[in-house]
C-alpha cells in the first residue's frame, strides 16, 4: 500500500513540498454527469431557463472553480493554470448532461483537483440554474479520466464494466 503524501511521520495533514520537483507539462481530464427530466434538457437545449443560458454559466463557473481550486480544497497549491476547457454535452435519449473538463499547467504538480473541482461546480451549476423547474436532478459520475506529466506519468481510467461500450 502507498504511503499518504499528505500527512507528515505523526499522521498530521500537510502541504505536500514540491519545491524540488522539476516544472512539466501536465494535464487533467474529469468527467461528470447530472440526470434531468426530459422536459428539463429541453428547457436548458432551448434557452428556456428563467435564470439565463444555462450551459454558458455552467462552463464559466466551471473555470472559474478550476482556478479557486486551492481555496475550497485545504492541501491544493495554487497553480498558475495554463488553460481550462469545460464541455457540456446533452444526451436528449438518456435525459443527462455529461461534463467533461480538461485543465492543463506548467507546473511542479498536477491539475487532477482542478478538473474534478470544475467538473462538481459546472454541475451545481446546472442544478442551481435548473432547480425551479426540477429538484429531482441527480449529480452522479465525477471521477478522473485522465492525467499525464509529472513523475507518475499518465493514467487513464479504465472503462467500467457496468457500461455498455
Amino acid at each position: 500500500m502507498k504511503k499518504l503524501s499528505h500527512t507528515d511521520t505523526q499522521g498530521r495533514a500537510r502541504m505536500v513540498d514540491v519545491g524540488a520537483k522539476s516544472a512539466t507539462e501536465r494535464e487533467a481530464v474529469a468527467t461528470g454527469t447530472i440526470h434531468m427530466r426530459p422536459e428539463t434538457l429541453r428547457l436548458i437545449t432551448t434557452g428556456q431557463i428563467p435564470k439565463g443560458d444555462t450551459l454558458a454559466v455552467a462552463r464559466v463557473a466551471g473555470i472559474m472553480a478550476a482556478k479557486k481550486t486551492p481555496e475550497l480544497i485545504p492541501l491544493c497549491h495554487p497553480l498558475s493554470i495554463s488553460s481550462v476547457a469545460v464541455e457540456c454535452t446533452p444526451d436528449e435519449e438518456r435525459g443527462r448532461i455529461d461534463i467533461e473538463a480538461r485543465v492543463k499547467v506548467n507546473g511542479q504538480t498536477g491539475v487532477e483537483m482542478e478538473a474534478l473541482t470544475a467538473v462538481s461546480v459546472t454541475a451545481l451549476t446546472i442544478y442551481d440554474m435548473c432547480k425551479a423547474v426540477e429538484k429531482d436532478m441527480v449529480i452522479s459520475d465525477i471521477g478522473l479520466k485522465h492525467k499525464s506529466g509529472g513523475k507518475s506519468g499518465t493514467y487513464v481510467r479504465p472503462a467500467p464494466s457496468h457500461q455498455p461500450k
